[in-house]
C-alpha cells in the first residue's frame, strides 16, 4: 500500500471568463508530495497551463487524509471530507474505543460519497462508522505518480 503524504494548495490565478475578460480567483487543490518545497513545486506544474497570467501559491498545508477514493465517474465533480471512526475493543478494559481517521472521497452528492467510501472499504476487517461528511472546495488532486525509466531519461 502506498501512502500519500498530501498538501492542500490554495491558488491564486487569473482565468479567462466571459466575452474574454479575465478574473482573479482563489482555487484549492490537494498534491501528493514529500515536502513542502516538492508541493509547491508540483502544484504549479499542474495548474498553470489552465491559467492565464501569474500564477501564486497563497497557501500551502499538510492535509491529514489516511485515505483516498477517486471516481471515474463524470457525475463525481466534488471532493468531501469523511471522518471515519474506526473501532477496536481495548483488551484490558472490554470497551469499545473509537479512533478518528479522514478521508478524502469524489463523488457527486453526499449519499455517494457514502456509498463510494463503504464500496472501497468492503475489504476491510476493521469495524468503523462514518461520523461526518462533508462537501470540501478541493477542485482536484494529484497524486504521485512515478516516472517508468524512459520518462526519467528523458529529463
Amino acid at each position: 500500500m502506498i501512502m500519500n503524504n498530501w498538501f492542500e494548495c490554495k491558488v491564486v490565478s487569473e482565468k479567462l471568463i466571459e466575452k474574454g475578460a479575465t478574473k482573479r480567483v482563489q482555487e484549492t487543490y490537494m498534491v501528493d508530495a514529500l515536502t513542502f518545497g516538492e508541493a509547491e513545486q508540483r502544484i504549479i506544474k499542474e495548474v498553470s497551463p489552465y491559467c492565464n497570467g501569474q500564477l501564486e501559491v497563497k497557501d500551502l498545508r499538510r492535509a491529514r487524509y489516511s485515505e483516498w477514493f477517486p471516481s471515474d465517474k463524470e457525475s463525481a465533480d466534488r471532493w468531501f471530507k469523511v471522518k471515519c471512526m474506526f473501532i477496536t475493543l481495548d483488551e484490558k478494559t472490554e470497551k469499545e474505543k473509537e479512533t478518528a481517521s479522514m478521508m478524502l472521497v469524489q463523488a457527486g452528492n453526499v449519499n455517494e460519497a457514502i456509498e463510494y467510501l463503504q464500496e472501497g472499504m468492503k475489504g476491510s476487517m476493521v469495524d468503523y462508522r462514518i461520523g461526518t461528511v462533508q462537501e470540501t472546495k478541493i477542485l482536484d488532486v494529484f497524486p504521485f505518480e512515478a516516472k517508468t525509466k524512459k520518462e526519467e531519461s528523458e529529463n
